[in-house]
């Protein structure tokens, strides 16, 4: 009975410490068919024609159609191939291969980190044990990183998308996880995500030409926010077309996530009218911190 009673409390340790399924993100569809998913595609088969000699081996490994292949020593960087992010977990236990477009990463530690990602529509697999488990397609946009959870019972998280400045800090990588995702201070200005002052100057006076009443406001600015970052003045310029003081509320808080420079926040406050109102908000942006 002790023994049961020791092995329960360890299990209910072990599961506080990871997230809960569903309980954040947008669960993607998964869209491996059953034949695919009961169908071995060992990632060690794929890949093995670029394995390198081992130390002491100085044999060269052949590579299955070099003989029609055409040589040339002119390499060139793809300035046009773009760049995007993808940063994956997977917190249980198991060896797991992870595939972005053509770049794949296996390992037990539950993190995966790709970079250099072309943007577009790129697949991303998984695979256990050398069977694939699930698919599906992420939209990937330039100078961006996007963060996602997998559970075996559950599916793929999509938990929010981030700007980048083009390359990432290697030595910052264990900051980005839990800080959490998203939460970077600092001015991101140049950042190819972050609305231009022209671009938000055209985008505010389509909105107050359109658009007369807070809803269809809202509901613009809500669309833009799929695709863009703010600075903090822009957010502060969108709060303050709206008429209705709850609605400034809720927007604020909404865009906050959204926000390039979320260490100079404190100018939105100036789109309130009622101390209430400015302190609502300081007190969510405290919480979020």
């Amino acid at each position: 009975m002790k023994k049961i009673f020791i092995s329960w409390m360890l299990l209910a340790g072990i599961s506080s410490w990871g997230q809960q399924a569903g309980k954040a993100g947008e669960l993607l569809k998964n869209e491996a068919s059953i034949t695919e998913m009961r169908t071995s595609k060992s990632p060690d088969e794929r890949n093995k024609t670029f394995d390198q000699p081992r130390s002491g081996n100085n044999t060269t490994p052949q590579r299955r159609g070099n003989e029609n292949r055409i040589k040339n020593p002119d390499y060139q960087w793809n300035r046009n191939y773009g760049y995007a992010e993808v940063f994956l977990r997977i917190p249980e236990q198991g060896f797991f291969t992870v595939e972005v477009g053509d770049q794949m990463m296996a390992n037990a530690a539950g993190k995966y980190r790709f970079f250099d990602l072309q943007s577009g529509r790129v697949p991303v697999s998984i695979y256990e044990n050398g069977f694939l488990i699930y698919r599906t397609t992420l939209m990937l946009r330039n100078n961006s990183r996007m963060v996602l959870d997998f559970f075996t019972n559950e599916g793929l998280y999509l938990l929010d998308s981030y700007p980048v400045k083009e390359q990432y800090g290697f030595n910052d990588w264990n900051d980005i996880w839990n800080n959490p995702y998203g939460n970077h201070p600092g001015d991101w200005s140049d950042s190819g995500n972050v609305m231009s002052n022209n671009s938000f100057r055209q985008f505010f006076d389509m909105l107050q030409r359109n658009e007369k009443f807070d809803d269809g406001k809202i509901a613009m600015i809500k669309q833009q926010m799929r695709s863009t970052m703010f600075t903090a003045v822009q957010i502060r310029d969108l709060v303050k077309a709206l008429s209705f003081d709850n609605n400034k509320i809720a927007m604020a808080k909404s865009m906050y996530r959204n926000c390039a420079d979320k260490d100079r926040y404190f100018v939105v406050y100036d789109a309130f009218d009622f101390e209430s109102s400015k302190r609502e908000v300081m007190e969510y942006i405290s919480r979020s911190e």
